[in-house]
């Protein structure tokens, strides 16, 4: 049996989720996606980046994350929204539910985009291009918004079909269209080549993605390593990967903030560290894993960034643990000059390791774990502003749990807004 792989992903998406929800519950009238418009976040606060733009935007060669000053500089007229990642979070969860009623086996490759393995189930519904057809019909109607759909035999080639034509296709891509449809594109278009990569084999003279596949592979083995074999086999329509519907475990864990004013002092970047080290351990405690590594990485007004990293005596998802080795780490790794950013990485990551007891521990982890334990059950069920350290109960300008979506990200004032 042929195996039909669809890989759907959302028609700008970020954007489109802000359009549907001011004009269907908001009652606007302006379709964003209509003007030039974009995504973007607060410039004051220095997350000043284009997060989504519309069509039209793209017209002005508007990025996705340049700053939004740069975009305003290119399009003095572009309509600029704030982020809402609820909105985005109950967005995606609807676009996902529908797909799983055409199949179990869904894999969330990222909040915007999803591939299904149709294979058991195709034939229940139609031939597959009717079946994507009907698909984006639903979710076009039911929900708003629009969706491109690929599909093929693997992975890589369903995610370059649904690149095709937007928004709103259906394309195809079995192998036996590779040649007219993907050896003509440039190779940048190829899943898995960056700038760099591109760069590297435009000096070689390969330009297209045909001319990688028919490439001699020990060429770019010699150029690219192990990364050469993958490009070679993803440019000729070889991908064995399966989708997976359960997420593989975690290999690290980390979470990273920009400040909002240059930090000059280690008292400040180490309250920023507490407000990192509540959030990346609540999230070990959840999952009920440990880390061994813990990890700084410093990003500075200058924009270099740099890291540091210490291995643990012992697994932990303890909070003050984390906090204390990730301060020490600073202290050997900060250069003095002012901070920017500031992120926790954590890795080595253990499902269950006892931790060795020693006769001169000063410290109780017992304890300290059950009162993690206590405080994580407090905040989620009364909210994370529920309980807060001491530190932070004074007025300051640090969130007391920083990383990840920042809380102006999570929702947005829309009385404030000039929905039109």
């Amino acid at each position: 049996m042929q195996k039909v792989i669809f890989h759907i992903d959302v028609n700008s998406a970020f954007l489109s989720w802000e359009a549907v929800y001011r004009l269907y519950h908001l009652r606007g009238t302006l379709d964003l996606r209509d003007i030039p418009s974009a995504v973007g976040g607060d410039v004051s606060k220095r997350h000043g980046i284009i997060l989504a733009k519309s069509i039209p935007a793209k017209k002005y060669k508007i990025q996705t994350g340049e700053p939004v000053t740069d975009a305003i500089r290119k399009c003095p007229d572009l309509v600029i929204v704030p982020p809402n990642y609820n909105l985005y979070q109950k967005s995606s969860q609807a676009f996902v539910d529908i797909i799983k009623e055409y199949s179990p086996t869904v894999e969330q490759y990222s909040i915007d985009e999803v591939f299904v393995d149709m294979t058991e189930t195709i034939n229940l519904f139609g031939n597959p291009k009717d079946v994507a057809d009907n698909i984006r019909e639903r979710v076009r109607k039911e929900l708003g918004f629009t969706i491109n759909i690929g599909i093929s035999s693997n992975k890589v080639l369903a995610k370059m079909a649904s690149d095709f034509k937007k928004p709103n296709y259906t394309h195809t891509l079995w192998l036996d269209e590779i040649k007219d449809k993907m050896w003509i594109l440039p190779v940048s278009d190829l899943f898995f080549v960056g700038r760099a990569t591109t760069n590297k084999l435009t000096n070689l003279g390969i330009k297209t993605i045909g001319e990688l596949a028919q490439t001699d592979l020990k060429t770019l083995k010699a150029h690219f390593g192990k990364h050469g074999e993958v490009i070679w086999s993803f440019a000729n329509g070889i991908d064995f990967s399966a989708v997976e519907p359960v997420p593989p475990p975690n290999k690290g864990y980390g979470n990273s903030t920009t400040i909002s004013f240059d930090v000059i002092d280690a008292q400040t970047a180490k309250l920023v560290l507490l407000s990192l080290s509540e959030t990346v351990s609540a999230r070990l405690r959840a999952d009920d894993v440990k880390i061994k590594v813990v990890s700084v990485g410093i990003r500075d007004y200058n924009l270099s960034y740099y890291s540091h990293q210490k291995k643990l005596d012992a697994a932990t998802n303890i909070t003050r643990e984390i906090y204390e080795s990730a301060c020490r780490v600073f202290d050997e790794a900060w250069n003095k000059i002012p901070i920017r950013h500031l992120g926790i990485h954590t890795s080595q990551v253990v499902s269950e390791e006892p931790r060795q007891l020693c006769l001169f521990d000063e410290v109780d982890y017992e304890k300290l774990g059950k009162l993690d334990k206590t405080i994580d059950d407090i905040r989620k069920r009364f909210g994370v502003d529920s309980i807060i350290r001491a530190s932070f109960a004074v007025p300051n300008r640090i969130d007391h749990m920083s990383g990840g979506i920042s809380r102006e990200k999570r929702t947005v004032d829309y009385d404030k807004q000039n929905v039109l």
